[in-house]
């Protein structure tokens, strides 16, 4: 989970997400997940079986924000959970044992109640201000060091999410994180597909 593609239309400058996702998938990215916030479900149905069948291809893990149903429907690999949807136990039982469950946490005791849960990652943020990621202020601008805390306490990969860049990524995985997931720094780019190398780049060389 070195680079971490989340899709967001509204944040492509007016490119189709499915394009997006094909130039970050030429870059080099790891993990494409389909957010699309503001989507129908069917919309988000029918994007996400045409990005399954673009992940799998190139052999890149697919995983669908939020939706267990959607998730299922498109056949991803799994799914990355919040606050405010269905608990890792029963995404999983929906799902099936080998399906990926990750999660959203912001603090030390969310990171440990996630594992014993039973989620096989976890996506820490915000690191940085954002404004493409809908956070509580408490758990807004997290930086490096709480992502650190949460390295020490818990044993599954952990992502870095809200705000990171090329120039700061680098911060976020000599904290302890095993990699970084962006909206804009890939989605908004003039050319997404060296955004995503340039990122990647920089991931790889911390």
């Amino acid at each position: 989970m070195d680079t971490y593609l989340v899709t967001q239309g509204s944040r492509s400058r007016g490119r189709a997400t499915e394009d997006v996702a094909a130039a970050a998938i030429r870059g080099g990215v790891d993990v494409v997940q389909l957010r699309e916030k503001g989507a129908s479900a069917r919309e988000r149905y029918h994007l996400g079986r045409a990005l399954r069948e673009q992940t799998r291809d190139a052999d890149v893990t697919f995983l669908v924000n939020d939706r267990v149903d959607i998730a299922a429907a498109v056949e991803a690999d799994g799914v990355h959970l919040g606050d405010e949807d269905l608990p890792v136990a029963a995404a999983r039982e929906r799902l099936g044992d080998d399906a990926v469950v990750g999660r959203s946490v912001s603090t030390v005791e969310g990171a440990r109640r996630a594992v014993q849960a039973g989620a096989d990652y976890l996506g820490v943020g915000a690191v940085y201000a954002t404004d493409s990621k809908d956070v509580r202020e408490e758990h807004a601008e997290v930086g490096p060091n709480r992502v650190a805390a949460i390295a020490d306490a818990v044993d599954v990969p952990i992502v870095g999410i809200g705000g990171i860049t090329p120039a700061n990524a680098p911060d976020v995985i000599r904290a302890g994180a095993d990699g970084v997931a962006v909206v804009s720094a890939i989605t908004a780019a003039d050319d997404p597909e060296e955004a995503t190398r340039e990122l990647t780049t920089a991931v790889e060389n911390a």
